[in-house]
């Protein structure tokens, strides 16, 4: 089995991370505190890779079809292949990798990996956005957005276009949605849904919970518009 976790930094994947590692599932060496495989410098090169062919049509909207048409290019293969190498040589089972930054490539993760497990990992946006993150300027790894002076701002539009580009690929064969919320106040029936899409035992692991609902004591910016329907669709708000 091959396993990876989709969502953005700072949505609490570490947490994710962690439990499969306690569960038996090999994630790559070496890994830093965030439970991410490091070193990461292959997979931003990917990322830039994959950004060439993302058309962003302004007003915070991306064209996405090019990605979708068309097979990963060579230099990006090898530039994963080259990251996950610890990995892919394991003998091990069960295997997989964490890093946050495999979102801003999830059309051809797919398409190299099909048969791979995907774990969407889902965070209320108004707590996600309130710390720092690589992923917060976009045009780090080469994508185009409307650049702003607000850097929770610049944090929320990368927060779109990485829900705008999961939401736009079709989901591959195996696919999980978890709440990180579920996993800190249901964590008993959040690992039973795990152990089924896995095929399993999964390991408990502590989770904190002041992590949630930080934003109702956050002076700063945290709420945008472009949130509401994500917060709908995930039961955050009604």
């Amino acid at each position: 089995m091959l396993v990876t976790v989709i969502g953005r930094g700072h949505s609490g994947t570490r947490a994710m991370s962690n439990t499969l590692a306690a569960s038996g599932v090999w994630m790559g060496e070496p890994l830093n505190g965030s439970w991410d495989l490091i070193p990461p410098e292959s997979m931003y090169e990917a990322c830039r890779e994959f950004a060439k062919y993302v058309n962003y049509k302004g007003g915070m909207s991306w064209d996405f079809s090019k990605v979708m048409e068309m097979d990963p290019t060579p230099r990006f293969r090898a530039l994963i292949a080259d990251y996950l190498h610890s990995v892919l040589d394991s003998p091990a089972e069960n295997k997989g990798w964490k890093i946050p930054e495999t979102t801003l490539v999830y059309p051809w993760i797919i398409k190299l990996f099909p048969d791979a497990k995907y774990i969407h990992w889902i965070r209320d946006p108004r707590d996600g956005i309130l710390s720092g993150h690589k992923t917060d300027d976009l045009n780090d790894f080469g994508i185009d957005y409307d650049k702003t002076d607000n850097i929770r701002r610049n944090r929320a539009i990368s927060w779109k276009y990485q829900r705008e580009l999961t939401d736009a690929t079709p989901n591959p064969k195996n696919t999980l949605y978890i709440r990180f919320e579920d996993m800190v106040f249901d964590q008993d029936t959040t690992l039973a849904r795990l152990e089924e899409f896995l095929g399993i035992p999964m390991a408990k692991i502590e989770m904190r919970k002041d992590p949630v609902g930080r934003y109702l004591t956050d002076e700063g910016e945290h709420d945008f518009d472009f949130f509401r329907e994500d917060l709908i669709k995930h039961g955050y708000v009604k």
